[in-house]
């Protein structure tokens, strides 16, 4: 009797276990593609367009992120994701320059969804077999496993891969130092070198910034749309601004507010800075995980220079305010210059110029006693779209859908006051537009945003 009852239990506990699989989860159903089909396509002509004008040959390989996602969201690489919209790990993007064709190596299945132990928490995600993936990307794939094969082929003839190195010069190949920190083209290359012996290597990171310099009107509004985040994260906080509380709680309040308003993560690690403190730069100040945590009193100055994410595309924006509601007669008058080295870079800009010539233009317009504390190499400023080092060519002229920051920063130790203003700006037919403009610049608006 009781080996009928175990029997029937354990036959029991098999159909419930059956019945209560979760069935396979599909990729989009976990997430939507970004841009256009249409759109995605462009983007990959256009390079492919601009090398074979170059008279590249070869293929362009793009890697994605690995697998892990580390404790935080997956975060795909900017190149990869620019060019396929797509969050797959552990995949390449191919793009033969010979027949202009797309391919995304991808694995079987997506590791992340897989656990042989727990399959109705882990209940799978195919990716090659995914058909709906290529539908929507216009994207042919393949299986990783093929990946190898073609290399193959490339490094028999000593053909050409074509990389973007991060930065312009000769590829910074990986590293033989005992500690380094290794870009994941980095990490490529060396499983090249090792696996496919004769392939030459050529870095394209020019031909990636002119493509990507250029924002199309899907881009602009994802990052209006984290500029706009961002401005309202910095008044939320600016209002709880006063004698006695961290650095850190103004963090919290505004973090909370990126939040609240769309933002998934963070640009960069907020830094938020009063007092002594303002008068560092950023990775001065992280050297040690508590040094950004001062208490605020009045007579301090406190600067944000801070941004969100949102959808992948990222702000950067900078404000310095009165910690008890009052510039002092000097504060002010900083301030006021500084702001207008501002206006005037801003009222500046258009289509047609050059980074050199804002340079020239800041040389001119500084004043000769503050020279010293507003050092430069180029010009005040950076290229922002999937990352707030999007890439660039600062010696291209400036056109249409460019966007970047102007933030003339002042440094004064000998006075003991730092100032900070960033704005972020779109290239326009005719000029430019301030996409921060709702938040306040001049020292009394600044100061009326915190009494509201």
């Amino acid at each position: 009797m009781i080996p009928r009852i175990i029997y029937f239990l354990a036959g029991l506990f098999l159909s419930i276990s059956l019945f209560a699989q979760t069935p396979e989860q599909s990729y989009f159903e976990w997430t939507t593609l970004p841009f256009s089909k249409a759109e995605l396509v462009q983007r990959r002509t256009k390079l492919i367009n601009l090398l074979q004008k170059q008279e590249k040959t070869g293929l362009v390989l793009i890697p994605s992120r690995d697998m892990l996602s580390h404790g935080e969201t997956f975060r795909q690489l900017d190149d990869f994701y620019y060019f396929t919209g797509l969050e797959l790990p552990n995949a390449i993007l191919v793009l033969d320059l010979a027949d202009a064709s797309s391919v995304v190596y991808v694995p079987e299945r997506d590791v992340r969804f897989e656990n042989g132990s727990r399959r109705n928490d882990f209940p799978g995600r195919p990716l090659l077999q995914d058909k709906v993936i290529a539908d929507k990307s216009g994207l042919t794939l393949k299986s990783i496993a093929e990946f190898s094969t073609r290399l193959n082929l490339q490094a028999q003839t000593k053909g050409t891969v074509l990389i973007n190195g991060d930065r312009q010069g000769p590829i910074a190949f990986l590293s033989d130092d005992y500690i380094a920190s290794p870009a994941p083209f980095q990490i490529l290359i060396h499983a090249l070198q090792s696996k496919h012996a004769g392939l030459q290597y050529e870095n394209i990171y020019g031909s990636m910034a002119l493509v990507r310099m250029i924002k199309s009107p899907s881009e602009i509004e994802l990052l209006r749309k984290a500029v706009n985040i961002t401005e309202q994260g910095i008044i939320d906080a600016c209002k709880t601004i006063k004698s006695g509380i961290d650095e850190r709680y103004l963090e919290g309040v505004m973090e909370g507010s990126f939040k609240r308003n769309g933002a998934q993560r963070l640009a960069f690690g907020s830094i938020i800075k009063s007092g002594p403190n303002s008068l560092w730069p950023w990775r001065i100040l992280a050297t040690h995980y508590n040094r950004r945590n001062r208490i605020m009193k009045n007579g301090d100055l406190v600067i944000f220079d801070v941004g969100c994410e949102y959808n992948q595309y990222v702000s950067d924006v900078g404000r310095t305010f009165p910690v008890s509601g009052k510039f002092s007669k000097r504060q002010k008058e900083i301030l006021q210059m500084e702001m207008d080295i501002t206006n005037q870079i801003i009222d500046f800009i258009k289509p047609g110029i050059t980074f050199h010539d804002i340079k020239q233009l800041t040389d001119r317009i500084i004043p000769a006693d503050a020279k010293k504390y507003m050092q430069v190499g180029l010009f005040f400023g950076h290229h922002l779209g999937l990352s707030t080092g999007d890439p660039n060519l600062s010696t291209v002229t400036l056109q249409p859908g460019m966007i970047f920051t102007v933030e003339p920063w002042y440094y004064n130790h000998d006075e003991q006051i730092s100032v900070f203003t960033e704005d972020v700006i779109l290239i326009t037919k005719d000029g430019c537009e301030i996409l921060s403009a709702t938040l306040p610049r001049t020292p009394e608006a600044l100061e009326d945003l915190m009494k509201e």
